[in-house]
C-alpha cells in the first residue's frame, strides 16, 4: 500500500517542446568521449594509455579517494587521445569507436541469491557503481558506507523532463531486478516515489515502500522526498539512484554485460521534432541533434532548463543525461523589457506579466537574465518554492560567509543544488544559487568529511 505526500510549494514551468512518445536510436558516433569532470569530485587515476584497445565496459580510470569505484569505456575500440589542461587534469578520455561493440563479459547472477558483500563487488568491478549517489554532499557513493535507506523517484517534475513511465515500460523486469540488487545495500528501507495521479507502471514493483507524489516541481526531486519520507540527520547516509539506473544495474545482473545505452528525450522549442533517442553515453552532442534544431541561435542544455548545464555541439551525451534541451539563446534585446506587462510571451511567478492570467499557456523562455545580480532582499519569493523545511535565503547567506556552523544548522546536510533550482529562476536578485550550494557542499566535504 502506497503513502500518499502532498507538496504545496513550488512551482510548475509549461514549456512548448516536450518530446512524442516515440524513440529512435541516435547516430552512432565516431568518437566517443568520458570526462572526469562529470563525476563531480573524483580524481582520476588512468589504467589504460594512448594506442591502447578497450572493450565496452572495460576499465579505463578509477577514483584517487575511492579505489574500488571504478569508470568504464561506453563502447569498444581504441583509446585515441587523453587530453589534459593545466597541472595535467585529465580533461576527457577520447575512444575511436568500433563498428560494433566487443563488450566485457561478466556472470549473470540473481541478486537474491547473493550476499550484500558480492552484490557490492559485482556494481563496483562492472563499472555500475556511479549511477549510486549519496546524500548529504550530493556525490558518488562511499562504497565503504552502508545507507539507512536508498531513493528512487520515478515522478520526473521538471520542465520537459524524461518521462521514466514511457522510457521504462519494456524494461520492469531488469528494474525489478535492480531494485532487489539495491536492497541488499541497505539496512533500511527501498523506497520508490510514484507520480500522485493515475495508474503507474511501477506499481507492483515488490520490495520497496511506495509513495505517491502530488505536487508541483520541485515534488520529483529526490531530496524533497527524502525531507518528507526520512529526513537525514547528523552522521547519517541515504543514497539515491534515477529509475533509469536502476534498470541499467538490472540488465548487468540478467546479462553479465555493462549496457551503457540509454533513452535520451531531446526537447525544447527550437527542437523541430521533439522525441527520446536510444544514445551510448559519450556520444557526441552534434550527432544527436544534427538536422533536429530549427535555427543557429540557441542555448543547448545536457539536463532540463533549470539544472542542466550548457553544452557545445562537441560536447557529449554523459552517464546521467536523460534529458537533452534547445531552447533561444537569450541574447535579443526585448523592447521596453523593463515595463511590467510588456510582453503577454513572458513567464513570471509574480504578477509582473501576464502570465498569471494565463496558467494553462506554455512557454518559450530563452536564457536572458533580464537584470543583473543585486542585493538579497528579504521578500519571502524564495520560501514560495522551497518545500524543504529550511530557511533557504539564510541559508545561502551562510554559505556566502563560509559560515560552516550555521549551514549545519540551517540544513546543508538536507540540500542538493537541484533544490535550489527554482530560486535561481524565481528570485529577483538573481542569484545562482545551485552554485553557492555546491561549492558550499564541497568545503563540508573538505572541513567536516
Amino acid at each position: 500500500m502506497s503513502k500518499d505526500i502532498r507538496i504545496k510549494k513550488g512551482l510548475d514551468l509549461k514549456l512548448k517542446g516536450e518530446a512524442a512518445h516515440k524513440i529512435a536510436d541516435a547516430t552512432r558516433s565516431k568518437v566517443y568521449a568520458v570526462k572526469p569532470s562529470d563525476f563531480h569530485g573524483v580524481t582520476p587515476k588512468m589504467v589504460v594509455k594512448e594506442g591502447d584497445n578497450v572493450k565496452a565496459g572495460e576499465v579505463i580510470f578509477y577514483s584517487k579517494s575511492d579505489e574500488k569505484v571504478k569508470f568504464v569505456a561506453p563502447v569498444s575500440g581504441k583509446i585515441q587521445e587523453i587530453k589534459r589542461g593545466e597541472k595535467r587534469v585529465i580533461l576527457e578520455i577520447l575512444i575511436a569507436a568500433d563498428s560494433q561493440d566487443i563488450c566485457v563479459e561478466h556472470s549473470k547472477k540473481n541478486p537474491n541469491d547473493l550476499s550484500t558483500e558480492e552484490v557490492k563487488e559485482h556494481l563496483l568491478a562492472s563499472g555500475c557503481w556511479p549511477f549510486i549517489n549519496q546524500r548529504p554532499y550530493d556525490v558518488i557513493a562511499n562504497s565503504a558506507d552502508t545507507p539507512k535507506a536508498i531513493f528512487i523517484s520515478t515522478y520526473a517534475s521538471a520542465p520537459l523532463a524524461a518521462d521514466a513511465e514511457y522510457v521504462l515500460e519494456n524494461k520492469l523486469a531488469a528494474f525489478q531486478v535492480g531494485v532487489d540488487a539495491l536492497a541488499k545495500l541497505t539496512s533500511g528501507k527501498v523506497h520508490l516515489s510514484l507520480k500522485g495521479k493515475g495508474n503507474s507502471i511501477f506499481s507492483d514493483v515488490k520490495g520497496v515502500a511506495l509513495h505517491r507524489i502530488y505536487g508541483p516541481h520541485p515534488a520529483g526531486n529526490v531530496g524533497v522526498q527524502i525531507s518528507k519520507i526520512d529526513p537525514i540527520s547528523a552522521g547519517e547516509r541515504v543514497w539515491t539512484v534515477a529509475p533509469q539506473d536502476v534498470a541499467l544495474i538490472g540488465e548487468l545482473f540478467l546479462t553479465g554485460k555493462f549496457n551503457s545505452t540509454r533513452t535520451v528525450a531531446l526537447v525544447g522549442s527550437e527542437v523541430s521534432e521533439p522525441q527520446y533517442y536510444n544514445v551510448i553515453t559519450g556520444a557526441q552532442v552534434s550527432d544527436l541533434v544534427a538536422g533536429k534544431i530549427k535555427n543557429d541561435n540557441v542555448r543547448i542544455i545536457a539536463g532540463d532548463v533549470l539544472t542542466g548545464k550548457k553544452v557545445t555541439l562537441d560536447g557529449v551525451v554523459n552517464l546521467y543525461t536523460n534529458t537533452v534541451s534547445v531552447i533561444p539563446e537569450g541574447n535579443v534585446y526585448r523592447m521596453f523589457g523593463w515595463m511590467p506587462f510588456a510582453s503577454p510571451s513572458v513567464h513570471s511567478m509574480q504578477r509582473t506579466a501576464l502570465s498569471f492570467l494565463m496558467p494553462g499557456k506554455k512557454y518559450t523562455p530563452n536564457t536572458n537574465l533580464n537584470g543583473e545580480e543585486r542585493a538579497l532582499v528579504v521578500t519571502g519569493e524564495m520560501e514560495q518554492v522551497m518545500p524543504i523545511d529550511i530557511f533557504p535565503m539564510q541559508l545561502l547567506k551562510a554559505c556566502m560567509a563560509n559560515d560552516i556552523e550555521k549551514m549545519e544548522n540551517l540544513g546543508i546536510y538536507e540540500v542538493a543544488p537541484e533544490d535550489f533550482a527554482l530560486i535561481d529562476y524565481t528570485n529577483t536578485s538573481k542569484l545562482e544559487a545551485q552554485d553557492i550550494i555546491r561549492k558550499s557542499l564541497d568545503l563540508m566535504i573538505k572541513e567536516v568529511g
